[in-house]
């Protein structure tokens, strides 16, 4: 699966994941493989990824939105942290 996360600055990361935990309105989720196309809103909280080789990339957000479409995954996040 495809991510690319940006924030209004810079990109942040674009690769290959296995998985992403993102803190949702209504509480945390995950996104898999062939996960159901979904676009959410985000709030402040941790966003974490599991690069495909199984190294953690993890990081503070104060809010965003999610886009899952065909195994690619936009992220667009404000107010990173933790870098």
């Amino acid at each position: 699966m495809k991510i690319s996360i940006l924030s209004p600055e810079k990109e942040i990361f674009s690769g290959e994941i296995t998985s992403v935990k993102v803190p949702g309105i209504s509480g945390q989720f995950e996104v898999l493989q062939n996960h159901a196309p979904i676009v959410a809103a985000l709030e402040k909280g941790t966003v974490r990824v599991k690069k495909s080789n199984g190294d953690p990339l993890q990081f503070q957000i104060t809010k965003g939105f999610i886009e899952v479409l065909h195994n690619e995954v936009s992220l667009l996040v404000q107010g990173v942290e933790g870098i």
